[in-house]
């Protein structure tokens, strides 16, 4: 190689390796400064509603109900599951799951959701209601997926993080499990890919929009301002609307936070390949603006920072090699920073190959935002066995 030609390889392997250091860096300075839910929060004394929305989730439903059943430290809590037009026995089970407690209430749905709507804002926006309409307008609005499961004072422990920040939404981060390849691969990246280029609690502190970490799997709202601001109707058609709706609470001046809860909280998205790739193609061309000039100039970074020096640890001599391999430690260690924060605690084995796999992680999921963006424009985005329409690519409910 012509010496000219070598000196740019090693800026050009130099460049991705800074790149990969400054994420780790800020990686292990959130995993010290994100908020964390206490495993032994104060008792709470104010109303709070915990709101599940359930489309075809009989075998996972009767789960969360009786991890909500078993909460402690909330003395006035409710829970309102709504099962929306369910094609299998969802509701038989929730109600066999809440065995006549008192606390519970399920509702029942029947019809799609309204022109303009995405099935979940629909639930969750007629849950909210029925809550307001129940003397659930004052205090907690918890909002629930199906597959989260929750330690017994999880629910006490958000609300109390809640008030103590201050803001008007909390969004707790369940540690995310994780066990097929395709999920090993992809699932890890969610926390990582806002650990590792964002300083959150710095920008918990303001309001600005672009700054929101969010996860609609567990959101935690003051329900006066969730009121305030519209609730899901504000996000009514959002293929992301948890953080559109943090985003309008933001614009109206409120904070919103996010905070690691994966000793109190855990779920599993999908099960298989095919679930997480469906998954993915619901909402994953949304991402950078819906710009496939940005998604594309993401990917070029990417892969700048998290190729480039694997390539150059393995194919490189000498100071090269060395530089390659530092900036390679340094995608793996961020990778386990990441993994500790979401998780609570330190490392395992299975975390070590997760993050070693890093690479190949980061090539699949440009994989996948490349197939959510096709899919799209071929009008073969499904969910759930049905097909969505542009617009209504999150019509899961």
């Amino acid at each position: 190689m012509r010496p000219r030609a070598r000196g740019w390889v090693r800026r050009a392997v130099a460049g991705g390796t800074g790149i990969a250091v400054a994420g780790a860096a800020l990686t292990a300075w959130n995993r010290r400064t994100v908020p964390r839910l206490s495993p032994a929060p104060a008792p709470v004394t104010e109303n709070v509603t915990v709101c599940v929305p359930a489309r075809d989730e009989a075998a996972l439903l009767p789960g969360l109900i009786a991890d909500l059943r078993a909460q402690t430290g909330v003395a006035r809590l409710r829970i309102l599951v709504l099962d929306d037009a369910s094609g299998d026995d969802t509701a038989e089970r929730a109600r066999q799951a809440m065995a006549g407690d008192p606390r519970c209430e399920l509702l029942r749905g029947t019809t799609g959701p309204p022109p303009g709507w995405t099935g979940k804002a629909a639930a969750c926006a007629d849950l909210a209601e029925h809550a307001r309409q129940a003397g659930g307008g004052t205090g907690v609005l918890v909002f629930l997926d199906a597959d989260v499961r929750l330690a017994p004072t999880a629910i006490a422990a958000a609300v109390a993080c809640l008030r103590e920040l201050g803001v008007a939404l909390l969004a707790p981060w369940p540690r995310q499990r994780a066990e097929t390849v395709a999920e090993r691969l992809v699932q890890p990246l969610l926390c990582w890919s806002w650990a590792s280029t964002l300083p959150v609690a710095w920008a918990d502190r303001g309001t600005r929009g672009s700054t929101v970490v969010s996860c609609g799997q567990f959101l935690v709202f003051d329900a006066a301002r969730y009121r305030a601001v519209g609730g899901h109707s504000e996000v009514a058609g959002s293929v992301t609307e948890d953080l559109d709706i943090a985003r309008v609470l933001r614009r109206a001046g409120d904070r919103t936070a996010v905070a690691a809860a994966g000793g109190l909280a855990r779920t599993r998205m999908y099960r298989n390949a095919h679930e997480l790739v469906t998954g993915y193609d619901r909402w994953l061309w949304s991402a950078y603006g819906a710009s496939v000039a940005g998604g594309a100039a993401v990917g070029a970074v990417a892969a700048w920072a998290y190729w480039l020096p694997p390539i150059a640890a393995v194919l490189g001599r000498g100071r090269l090699r060395r530089m390659g391999l530092l900036g390679y430690t340094a995608a793996v260690t961020g990778r386990l920073l990441a993994r500790a924060l979401e998780s609570g605690r330190g490392p395992d084995r299975g975390d070590l190959a997760d993050a070693l796999a890093h690479p190949a992680s980061v090539a699949t999921y440009l994989l996948l935002w490349r197939h959510s963006h096709r899919a799209r424009r071929r009008n073969a985005l499904t969910w759930r066995g049905r097909p969505l329409l542009p617009g209504q690519e999150l019509d899961s409910r």
